[in-house]
């Protein structure tokens, strides 16, 4: 497993549809939509990949923007159809999504692991051939407290405050992304995980 290959893909996971727009299961979708508005892009539905596409340059590298318009639990036919499109290693390809077991607020580079119960996670290891070299950009979102109410806290809008937490972690996010892409990850990973909101 290449350690600190340069990102040439950046996927942000959610569910289509007005109605989750807001919602803290959404919140890779948010990174994304951040991501290339910093960089002057805008995100145009692309059919064969299953989603909304857009193209940018990190530190000259061409970077690849995705967020999948099935839902969650199919992500992993749109990460499967553009890495494959554009021969794009598992260990190149960036996914953005909510994390259940980080506080609200903070962000968090991990390199491989499993999907700890992620749907979108799971199909996107199946599409990969069972790959987990992939890098997650992981967003806290809190806890529920109880188990059973995780799918509707996951569906539900966070709080203005709780939102306004998020967003300015997926900010930080977005500021070390050059960092992050093309080589400076330790450099990324510190200033993120240190990064106070």
């Amino acid at each position: 497993m290449a350690k600190d290959s340069s990102i040439k893909l950046v996927v942000g996971l959610g569910n289509p549809g007005a109605q989750y727009d807001d919602t803290r299961h959404n919140a890779g979708f948010w990174y994304v939509e951040q991501l290339a508005r910093a960089y002057g892009a805008t995100l145009q539905p692309e059919k064969k990949f299953f989603g909304l596409s857009a193209r940018i340059t990190v530190n000259g590298q061409d970077v690849r923007l995705l967020n999948p318009t099935t839902f969650m639990n199919k992500s992993g036919q749109a990460v499967g159809a553009i890495s494959t499109f554009f021969k794009i290693p598992p260990e190149s390809i960036l996914v953005a999504h909510d994390e259940l077991d980080l506080p609200v607020g903070v962000g968090r580079l991990k390199q491989g692991g499993g999907h700890g119960g992620h749907n979108g996670l799971r199909d996107i290891i199946s599409s990969l051939g069972n790959s987990r070299d992939f890098l997650r950009l992981r967003l806290g979102i809190g806890h529920p407290g109880n188990s059973k109410e995780v799918v509707n806290y996951v569906l539900q809008k966070p709080s203005i405050s709780d939102r306004q937490n998020i967003d300015s972690v997926i900010d930080e996010a977005v500021r070390i992304s050059s960092e992050a892409f093309t080589g400076a990850r330790a450099k990324a990973v510190q200033e993120l995980h240190t990064f106070k909101g």
